[in-house]
């Protein structure tokens, strides 16, 4: 790759092919939180009132819980996918790049593991 030409100076340099598919799991992510978020808070204000035992008994319901699980997946999924873009265009330090991201992966994975396992045990029952 000679440095004397345009096109010997950027040969190779294209893209990676990965940004489109990053790309389009965030439009999608998010058209699945606009609808699931949507119908998140209609059921909500549809509840009498928020108290503690309607809306647990609300959530045990088997396609509600899934709904909220499904909520819950594609939230934190779509959390990822935009700090990651975050953190790979501002952190320059390719060290700190790589434990920033390390250390999002596992807050997003952990955080959205609680959640699902929280709805998971009002859904199922389980006495606290």
């Amino acid at each position: 790759m000679g440095t004397g030409t345009g096109l010997g100076r950027v040969r190779g340099l294209g893209s990676a092919k990965q940004g489109t598919h990053h790309w389009w799991m965030q439009r999608l992510t998010a058209a699945g939180n606009l609808l699931l978020v949507s119908w998140f808070i209609i059921s909500l204000v549809r509840l009498p009132n928020l108290s503690h035992a309607i809306v647990t008994d609300w959530l045990s319901s088997p396609l509600v819980a899934i709904a909220a699980i499904v909520l819950v997946a594609n939230v934190f999924w779509h959390l990822r996918l935009g700090l990651q873009v975050v953190l790979e265009d501002y952190v320059h330090n390719e060290a700190s790049k790589l434990g920033l991201l390390v250390l999002l992966n596992f807050y997003a994975i952990g955080a959205a593991a609680i959640a699902i396992f929280s709805i998971a045990k009002i859904a199922f029952g389980s006495a606290a």
